[in-house]
């Protein structure tokens, strides 16, 4: 209708036709103004959202109060606190409409809580790709465990479950130090605050936090909090918001059983783990019989609950079992005791469940069973005392870690299924130790093919393992450890282990050769340990072609052969070798010394020969040990001050103790018995500083090695291993060494053995010996001592062996404390000239056993006057003091003398009538008396 308004209009009218067409123009203006003004509008509000919001000025001053309050490095987050807009602030975020700061992360990832981590070397790499960044489809950080046990990426302070919306940084910064102060308190908006793992910052107390009544993430762990009660709880049950709280390592005393409201409905996961509260409360009065808070169990809403190392104690009960959506629970490193509840198996969403290094001594519940979603088992050094059947493990169809120790020695834990039993289960990690799953090699562990990590240490099996079980696992293994049974067969010559890093087989019966393409089959080895097996023939040269080599143990085998020759600097990892007890023989190379890192080094008992390597000075060795071979030549000079022992006995040395051994400083160990040394004892020993004092010094410990060493001790030889460390001992028996014992000897105050014995030592024993108080041997016997025994050997209270026979002693034996019980003659054989107890040769002015005892007749008279006059004395004395004590009160006192002469005819009376009465009786008796 309009257009044919406009074809008429323009048919008709000219000028209207051409007032039309400026109309026309002026629409269109207005149409595209209209659009630009549109545009202008969008462009308007795109430009108002980039706009960035200032932070609110009263939080900006709470945040510059803490700041104050607090000590960063240079070059800390809190460098970064300047200017107006605290928003732009590193670690602080605020919301973009309102401007408060909504969260807040000054964590420190480099002091960040990780659980106990049983495996922490298990090559990882291979079984959660450690090193690739976090992934939902490959890597375990993803996977919502909270501060995942240190295997795979570093757990985040984001969250404990895994929530991955914020934007915290993960900057390895040194820990805040300092107090935190009150003032936080007032960044009221605050949902995330993460202060974790400085574990120099403190606060007085948790008030402050209540204040925060929007929190959803609280995470403090490692911060201490100087709580003197159990306040800080209270102050945490202030927040309705909050959904995760970590407190670990917070140095907590005080945890209360009860709370009169529970306000963290909303809690979903909670870490007190490494804190040592204070359980010291009678359970056998408690009404639930354990230390955990029975507010706890209402807390349904709970995903992650971690008590590890939290000195809890008592029973788990099975109020465990209301807390149904739980998926990761550690109760690792406490004091519980009896069985795992029945009602473990309402736990249905369970993935994670460690209940390690307890006291448990009860039974595992078939109820266990029911943990169809269970991913991790740690049940690591309790005392099981139960039998395992497939009813604990027919549907833990998800298990890939399964790990079980037991302690229990009297009645170990039995596994007890068929034979042909197959699991709904494929393990990747498998511990079992000091249990019973033999004799056989178990078929159900046969059909476990993607294994990576297997110990099964000292769980009975016998005979052989099948050849399919390794060929089968080898592509992917790391980590076996078969240590402690009774495996018989030849090590395998044709496998190949591409990935194993840490192979233990010690304690079996396996015999043959070791295969000699070694380095061929398993490349990647960093840990072999063959020993105490029947092993024979030749250590491979292929041994020191191992790169990554760390700990090699051969010990008590039957190999033979010399030692490997082609060491070389590829090897620097190599820290320990040990190939004590075995037939090699030849010298000891010197390409050893190219070993730059070699820490240990043991070749006891074996048939070398020739000289020590002076290659070896360029090793870091702090533990020799050659005894028991026939090496010869002067004692090493170049010995460094790092070394802790020093074992040469038993062997073909020479020449003199090296003076330069008086700066070895650590050591504690001197072993240098029975060789052909000679010279006098150095008398600097006084420098073993080592020997001095009580501070323990020695090597720090190897994982999974413990280094083992025969010391004569006591009278006989005794091996330690790990109490090693704490030995103290010298012995340089068996030589021909002469001159004088150095008193400077009595200054190592730590010595607990010191062996001189069948030597040429002259001149008297030090008279200051009673210094060394902790000795427990003494052995200077087969010498050419003489002189008295000092007095001062008395004070040895803890000596249990002391040798001083053969010598040229004299004089009269000590006596008294610990050596009255050590009373033995014959540790003073062949000293004639020795004298008193327990000898029978009495010294001048003793008495004989036979004699009687002789005394001057002077003496005996005086002696006898003086007993004499003491017994007149005494008689005339009481004589005096009974008489005037009764007689003389008498006359003394007129009622009293009345009374008493009373008393008397009443005594005289009875008398006279007991007589009369009893003639009368006989009288009768007899029958005299008139009828």
């Amino acid at each position: 209708m309009h257009g044919f308004r406009f074809i008429k209009i323009h048919k008709t009218h000219h000028l209207h036709s051409v007032k039309y067409s400026m109309m026309i123009n002026y629409n269109h203006t207005v149409f595209v103004f209209l659009l630009l003004s549109l545009g202008i509008f969008k462009l308007g509000s795109c430009s108002e959202n980039n706009v960035t919001v200032k932070c609110i000025q009263s939080e900006r001053e709470a945040l510059l109060k803490f700041k104050k309050g607090v000590n960063d490095t240079p070059a800390g987050k809190l460098s970064s606190w300047v200017g107006e807009d605290c928003c732009q602030w590193k670690g602080v975020e605020c919301d973009n409409e309102s401007g408060h700061v909504t969260k807040l992360n000054l964590s420190n990832p480099a002091g960040r809580h990780r659980h106990f981590d049983y495996y922490e070397e298990l090559q990882y790499d291979a079984i959660s790709n450690r090193n690739r960044p976090c992934d939902a489809c490959n890597d375990p950080c993803a996977s919502g465990a909270p501060f995942r046990r240190g295997r795979g990426c570093r757990k985040s302070s984001r969250s404990l479950l895994g929530d991955v919306n914020s934007s915290f940084s993960e900057d390895v910064n040194a820990s805040l130090s300092g107090e935190i102060t009150r003032f936080l308190g007032n960044l009221s908006s605050l949902t995330h605050l993460d202060l974790g793992g400085n574990y120099n910052l403190s606060t007085q107390n948790l008030d402050w936090v209540s204040s925060l009544s929007s929190l959803e993430y609280l995470y403090m762990g490692e911060v201490k909090i100087n709580h003197t009660k159990a306040d800080w709880l209270h102050a945490i049950n202030m927040l309705p918001s909050l959904r995760e709280l970590s407190l670990y390592s917070c140095e907590l005393k005080y945890l209360p059983s009860s709370l009169t409201f529970l306000n963290l409905t909303s809690l979903r996961a909670l870490d007190l783990s490494y804190n040592p509260f204070n359980t010291s409360i009678n359970l056998s009065y408690y009404p639930f019989n354990t230390s955990i808070p029975q507010w706890l169990f209402n807390l349904t809403s709970l995903t992650s609950l971690d008590l590890t190392f939290s000195n809890q104690n008592g029973k788990i009960l099975d109020s465990f079992g209301r807390l149904g959506s739980l998926k990761y629970l550690y109760l690792g490193g406490n004091n519980f005791s009896g069985s795992i509840p029945a009602s473990i198996g309402n736990l249905s969403s369970l993935k994670e469940l460690d209940l390690s290094y307890n006291k448990m001594n009860g039974t595992i519940p078939e109820s266990f069973g029911q943990l169809s979603k269970l991913v991790k088992l740690y049940l690591l050094e309790n005392s099981w005392e139960c039998v395992i059947t497939e009813a604990q493990l027919m549907n833990l169809t998800r298990l890939e870690e399964f790990v079980l120790t037991t302690n229990n020695r009297s009645q170990p834990l039995v596994f007890h299924v068929k034979y042909d039993w197959r699991p709904p289960f494929k393990l990747k990690i498998l511990h079992l130790e000091s249990c019973l799953i033999g004799p056989e090699f178990p078929k159900w562990l046969q059909v476990q093919s993607e294994l990576t990590y297997v110990i099964l240490k000292n769980v009975e099996i016998k005979g052989t393992i099948p050849e399919e079980w390794f060929s089968m696992i080898s592509s992917n293994l790391t980590h076996l450890d078969l240590s402690n049974n009774q495996i018989k067969g030849n090590l395998p010559h044709q496998l190949v282990f591409p990935n194993v890093t840490k192979l233990f087989l010690q304690s079996n019966l396996f015999s043959g050769p070791i295969p000699s393409n070694i380095s061929d089959l398993m490349p990647s080895l960093q840990y072999l340990d063959l020993s105490e097996n029947h092993l024979y023939g030749k250590i491979p040269l292929s041994i020191s072609k191992i790169k990554h080599l760390n700990i090699l143990v051969l010990k008590r085998n039957n190999l033979s052969g010399e030692l490997p020759h082609q060491w070389n600097e590829s090897q620097k990892g190599l820290h320990v070798v040990d190939i004590s007890y075995n037939n090699i023989c030849g010298k000891i190379p010197s390409s050893m010394g190219f070993l730059g890192n070699l820490s240990i080094l043991v070749l006891s008992n074996n048939n070398l020969s020739g000289e020590i390597p002076s290659s070896l000075q360029n090793c870091s060795i702090v533990s020799m040990d050659f005894g028991g071979n026939r090496l010869s030549g002067k004692l090493p000079s170049w010995i460094e001050s790092n070394i802790f022992m020093l074992r040469l006995r038993s062997n073909l040395f020479s020449g003199t103790i090296p003076r330069k051994w008086c700066n070895l400083q650590k050591l504690r160990i001197l072993d240098l018995a029975q060789n052909n040394l000679s010279g006098g004892i150095p008398d600097c020993l006084n420098n073993f500083t080592a020997m001095v004092g009580h501070n323990i010094v020695g090597y720090e410990p190897i994982e999974n090695y413990t280094e083992k060493a025969s010391i004569m001790r006591k009278g006989r030889e005794m091996e330690y291993d790990r109490t090693l460390p704490l030995v103290t001992c010298i012995d340089l028996s068996g030589n021909n060494l002469t001159g004088g014992i150095p008193f400077e000897i009595t200054s190592l105050t730590r010595l607990d053995t010191l062996n001189l014995s069948m030597n040429h030592l002259s001149g008297n024993i030090p008279e200051n010996i009673g210094n060394l108080s902790l000795l427990e041997t003494l052995d200077f016997s087969n010498n050419k001592l003489f002189g008295p025994i000092p007095e001062s050997m008395s004070s040895l209270t803890s000596l249990v062996k002391l040798n001083l026979s053969f010598n040229n002693l004299t004089g009269r034996i000590p006596s008294g404390n610990q050596l009255q019980t050590i009373n033995d003659a014959t540790m003073y054989k062949g000293n004639p000239l020795l004298c008193g107890s327990p000898l029978l040769t009495k010294c001048p002015g003793d008495e004989t056993s036979d004699d009687p005892t002789i005394t001057s007749v002077e003496d005996k008279q005086n002696g006898d006057d003086y007993e004499r006059i003491w017994s007149y004395a005494s008689i005339g004395l009481g004589f005096v003091v009974g008489f005037w004590s009764v007689c003389g009160t008498i006359l003394l006192k007129k009622s009293w003398r009345h009374r008493y002469f009373c008393f008397c005819d009443d005594i005289k009376d009875r008398i006279a009538l007991l007589i009369a009465l009893k003639v009368v009786h006989l009288k009768r008796k007899f029958g005299l008396e008139k009828s």
